[in-house]
């Protein structure tokens, strides 16, 4: 199958194209990002600007695809900056992939996604599931992560703190607000793009431990 990956420069992105170039069901790997990627036999990797992504390149088309596009309003700077990355930037590339014969779209969402939450970043990723979802993709699956365990390239200083306290609590916790492993959501994620179920799937924090 051939695979498109967005979101490779993120922490659950990277675990995600490790995974998906190391798996032999998957024959070639597309991952348009904003600079070079590390070259490898089964990768295309097309530097794009997200604002402006080519309709008619070629790569657009795959079988299945992986969204882990996101970031945070720190790192944004505004609430529209943060809704382009989080929602237009998914949308768009499922669109153009729809487009050219996708028929699975897996996304990477969190847990709290709600399109009428008062919660701005709840509410961007609720709207974001549900227009995907309004594309029609034949197989589409959500996953709905917690707090997201890993070493990031960036520097989050509320998510570390976060994690240290969820690591100190974690015996007493219920499973649904446990930290999910990065990798253990990419590799949920590269199942559910080589299976291609039928229909919508959700994946919540507690089926990503």
């Amino acid at each position: 199958m051939k695979l498109m990956l967005v979101g490779t420069t993120g922490l659950v992105g990277r675990h995600a194209l490790q995974r998906a170039l190391a798996d032999e069901r998957i024959d070639e790997v597309v991952a348009p990002a904003r600079r070079p990627l590390p070259q490898h036999q089964k990768l295309i990797a097309p530097i794009v600007e997200f604002e402006r992504l080519p309709e008619d390149a070629h790569w657009w088309t795959v079988d299945a695809v992986i969204c882990a596009l996101g970031t945070t309003m720190r790192t944004a700077g505004s609430k529209e900056a943060f809704y382009r990355v989080d929602h237009d930037f998914p949308l768009a590339v499922a669109r153009l992939t729809q487009r050219n014969g996708a028929i699975t779209f897996v996304l990477n969402s969190a847990m709290g996604a709600n399109a009428v939450s008062r919660i701005y970043y709840s509410r961007v990723k609720g709207e974001v599931e549900r227009d995907i979802a309004e594309l029609g993709f034949p197989s589409l699956t959500i996953v709905r992560p917690g707090l997201i365990g890993g070493e990031r390239q960036e520097f989050r200083s509320g998510e570390r703190l976060a994690a240290g306290v969820l690591r100190t609590l974690e015996p007493v916790l219920p499973r649904a607000w446990r930290i999910n492993p990065a990798d253990k959501i990419a590799r949920a994620m590269i199942e559910a793009a080589v299976a291609a179920t039928p229909g919508t799937t959700i994946l919540t924090s507690t089926k990503l431990l």
